[in-house]
């Protein structure tokens, strides 16, 4: 190691940036200007990166936190494919920069994800013959094992130190079986997945999602949570209004950033609509608890409609 420690403590949270304008897809023949991976810095040990939709629609969001002695990457995308999405290639860059201003006799990086639906796991087998690298797979066992949930899932709040920068970290499933959420003390960000996200909530578990809300906001009133970040963008910046599921161009949407006061607003959407199976649209967010066969069928119409207007677009 090194006596260059990093404080992660003392000036938490530490104030960082979000004065960004995400990249959003370009019109289809402007498609290859778009860079294949967006990457903003929050701060200097916090990087937010964004995949493009010229090579899928889903364009998530992507975390990487340094901390003393090892990285988390949180995520992977929606390809596979290197040349197609070179996260890899995008992430040693990262670190190689960051080790250039903070040197380390030897340094390592953990792939986890928020939770396991391809979308967010496609690129894992770029990191397969990393050295120095753990991937966490997608499956509920392996998560629970990895960060020690053990027999508490998903009830235990449980840590992953990444030298002198400790997340929290919650089990939050009900979107999917494996999900987690994240708080990160040095920035004071709650990284929420697909659970909170501005756009399309799918609750496909009503009583687990209603019930990882209820520690979310518990969990937020306790601690200074400075945003909410999920892993995608799909409102616009009308309040109720989504992009069709399949957009590859969304010029006015949202701010990716959420409050903890969300949380309690999504958190009440959610108790109300237990046992009430179907869609619930608010400012920032559509609720689907439980979707039924024809709430999916109008989705779907409403993207194949989307998808048929584009032909036409110049």
């Amino acid at each position: 190691m090194t006596d260059n420690l990093i404080d992660f403590v003392s000036a938490a949270p530490m104030k960082g940036s979000l004065d960004v304008r995400w990249n959003h897809g370009t019109p289809s023949k402007q498609r290859d200007r778009e860079p294949k991976i967006q990457v903003h810095a929050y701060d200097e040990h916090t990087m937010i990166l964004r995949q493009s939709k010229a090579t899928s629609y889903e364009a998530p969001f992507l975390f990487l936190l340094f901390g003393n002695e090892r990285a988390l990457l949180l995520d992977t995308g929606a390809v596979a494919d290197s040349d197609l999405f070179p996260l890899r290639a995008t992430v040693d860059k990262l670190i190689a920069e960051w080790l250039d201003a903070h040197p380390r006799e030897a340094y390592e990086l953990v792939v986890a994800h928020s939770h396991g639906h391809g979308d967010h796991v496609a690129a894992d087998v770029q990191f397969a013959d990393r050295p120095h690298t753990t991937v966490v797979p997608r499956e509920v066992d392996a998560v629970r094992s990895f960060f020690g949930f053990g027999d508490s899932w998903p009830a235990q709040t449980v840590t992953l130190d990444l030298g002198g920068r400790v997340l929290e970290i919650l089990g939050s499933p009900g979107h999917h079986p494996a999900a987690i959420t994240i708080y990160d003390p040095w920035t004071g960000i709650l990284l929420t997945g697909d659970t909170v996200l501005p756009g399309r909530l799918y609750a496909f578990d009503a009583a687990a999602y209603l019930a990882a809300l209820d520690r979310m906001v518990t969990f937020a009133a306790a601690r200074p949570v400075t945003h909410v970040l999920g892993c995608h963008i799909e409102m616009t910046n009308q309040p109720g209004r989504d992009y069709p599921l399949g957009a590859d161009y969304q010029p006015d949407e949202r701010a990716l950033q959420l409050t903890a006061g969300h949380l309690t607003t999504i958190r009440d959407a959610a108790a109300s609509a237990v046992g009430r199976p179907g869609v619930r649209r608010f400012d920032d967010f559509v609720l689907y608890t439980e979707p039924r066969k024809r709430d999916l069928l109008k989705l779907l119409a409403r993207a194949r409609a989307y998808k048929l207007a584009a032909m036409f677009r110049p």
